[in-house]
């Protein structure tokens, strides 16, 4: 998000309008890109959409190979594709202040429409027969989006966080424990939103074992 916009947030009614009791967190504005760079860049590399634009094709062709990419693509087009424009929608019309969200309140209302989306595209899935793998994916994310949102309605915790280890788990599952040497970089996403003041440490941490702690069981369930 550009500093102007990050200047916008923090003074835009949806941003001052936090209630007493939710913390100075949701009233801070983000730290510019021209003072956290590194932050900035693991920040918007390790977004949700991000995550399921790689995965989802990639797990597509470990299942099926050049037929599976085609799964994976949509796959993503319904978990990636349409919840980012869903959110610019939603902060053109200014039902909330940025794409990003940052406020709790605003993410539950943000999260109707990102859902519808995700909901839709597993049921497509599994209704065409969608590589196991894929689906699986698909329904271990939408279940730690779920999960989120009970916890949304009570307390913010990272999004960032949550899909980056629901992600790394699944890696791991599929290809095997090597590739949790990518827990550093899982790791480094998270101290990125503390460091642009997104979050606080404990809705990181948080946001970590509520993705990894969903997402294996239940795709190890579906596949």
């Amino acid at each position: 998000m550009p500093d102007d916009e990050a200047a916008a947030s923090a003074a835009s009614p949806a941003a001052s309008a936090a209630p007493p009791g939710q913390g100075s967190l949701a009233l801070q504005e983000v730290v510019p890109r021209t003072q956290a760079r590194w932050a900035w860049l693991l920040s918007d590399g390790g977004e949700p959409r991000n995550w399921m634009l790689l995965l989802a094709p990639l797990l597509g062709w470990h299942a099926e190979e050049w037929t599976g990419i085609g799964w994976g693509v949509v796959a993503a087009v319904f978990t990636a594709v349409l919840p980012t424009l869903i959110l610019r929608f939603g902060e053109h019309r200014q039902y909330w202040a940025e794409r990003h969200v940052r406020r709790r309140q605003d993410r539950i209302v943000a999260a109707p429409g990102v859902m519808a989306s995700v909901i839709t595209g597993t049921a497509l899935l599994y209704e065409l027969d969608a590589p196991v793998e894929v689906t699986a994916l698909v329904t271990a994310m939408l279940s730690v989006l779920l999960a989120l949102l009970v916890i949304t309605f009570f307390w913010k915790v990272s999004v960032h966080s949550a899909v980056a280890s629901g992600a790394l788990t699944i890696l791991a599952t599929v290809f095997g424990p090597r590739l949790l040497v990518l827990a550093p970089v899982v790791v480094l996403i998270g101290c990125s939103r503390v460091r642009l003041r997104c979050h606080t440490a404990g809705q990181v941490g948080v946001g970590f074992l509520i993705g990894a702690a969903v997402s294996s069981p239940v795709f190890d369930l579906v596949r």
